[in-house]
């Protein structure tokens, strides 16, 4: 994996390189001193990930990342003194399609310990793995699925979104596209580390009249109302209607899952809704949104040319997972006009995706 280094602390490049060259597989291709001269590497010479400062001259790590999201979008992880003390402009920078953070490796009184290499180098494996091609045997949606789930209309229908990389500006662009009056339940899993959640459900309650409620306990879903994970285990839908938490037993890259969620709606008989997969590294959500196809459920996958990186909704379009494949925009009017069908008598749920 080629790393790339953005940081104005000569001492800080240097700890770094030394926790991330000895390691079999990894190398540092380029470093930068500052945000301008990063946005221009990285258009020359794209590396698989970046190591990105917060605090930074001529440009700061937030519009650094803005600006490679843009033009040149690859993984970047956050690498700073404090997250605590750099809370907002963290959550800026993963807003604006970071990956994760964590905080800077340092050496020790010894001079040859470091420390906060090993959680570094966890999340930089993590992000290896999320590049790794997929594993053989992939089996894409060849089975019909079958008809579209009505609504029984006493029960609530569902609206279930994965997002990452990029994911809360593209959440914000299609929750500010429903109705304060939408008659289903909007159930949201971003991959997000968990200190930042009640950042993402402010920012996504200024953007959409409909509720915003991050999960704390077991809870009924109701309609006209969003929910989001509050804590790192996977959050489920039962068979009372009631979101949960299941801890995590697997190896999922990401706790909360976008596939164990889309998984626990596929299995719930009679449940009317859809699923979308947005912009995001990797490929969850891409299993999980073919098993709501093949139940029954609408399933939709933003395009490449809206999403900051074509991951997730790629790998789903690759299953055949996606009924429909919509850019950003698209969205949430298909959204509204499907879930109108299933709980309004007399509307087709086949002009969804009309122009």
């Amino acid at each position: 994996m080629r790393i790339a280094i953005v940081n104005g602390d000569l001492q800080a490049i240097e700890t770094l390189r030394c926790v991330v060259e000895p390691v079999t597989g990894l190398e540092v291709c380029w470093t930068a001193l500052d945000g301008k001269e990063a946005v221009a590497r990285c258009a020359a010479d794209r590396p698989d990930l970046i190591l990105m400062a917060m605090h930074l001259p001529e440009m700061d790590g937030v519009e650094a990342t803005r600006r490679i999201m843009g033009s040149t979008p690859c993984p970047v992880l956050v690498v700073t003194a404090t997250i605590a003390g750099s809370f907002s402009r963290v959550y800026d920078a993963i807003a604006a399609g970071a990956l994760d953070a964590v905080e800077t490796p340092r050496r020790l009184e010894d001079g040859q310990a470091i420390a906060g290499a090993d959680e570094l180098l966890r999340k930089i494996g993590t992000v290896g793995a999320l590049m790794a091609p997929p594993a053989q045997g992939v089996t894409p949606g060849k089975r019909a699925p079958r008809q579209p789930r009505p609504s029984d209309g006493g029960e609530v229908p569902v609206v279930a979104i994965g997002s990452s990389t990029g994911g809360p500006q593209a959440l914000g662009v299609v929750l500010s596209g429903l109705p304060a009056d939408f008659p289903a339940a909007v159930l949201v899993v971003q991959h997000l580390d968990a200190r930042f959640a009640s950042n993402l459900a402010q920012g996504l309650s200024r953007q959409t009249p409909l509720e915003v409620r991050l999960l704390e306990r077991p809870e009924r879903i109701r309609p006209a109302t969003v929910f989001l994970p509050a804590r790192e285990a996977h959050m489920v839908l039962d068979g009372r209607r009631r979101l949960r938490y299941v801890e995590a037993r697997d190896q999922a890259h990401h706790c909360p899952s976008v596939d164990r969620l889309f998984e626990s709606l596929a299995a719930l008989p009679g449940l009317a809704g859809c699923g979308v997969l947005l912009t995001g590294m990797g490929r969850d959500g891409a299993a999980g949104l073919l098993a709501m196809r093949r139940a029954g459920l609408m399933t939709i996958a933003q395009d490449e040319s809206t999403s900051v990186i074509w991951g997730m909704p790629g790998a789903a379009v690759r299953q055949e997972a996606a009924a429909a494949v919509l850019p950003l925009d698209r969205i949430a009017p298909a959204v509204v006009r499907h879930i109108r069908s299933l709980t309004e008598p007399g509307r087709m749920s086949l002009g969804a995706f009309d122009e």
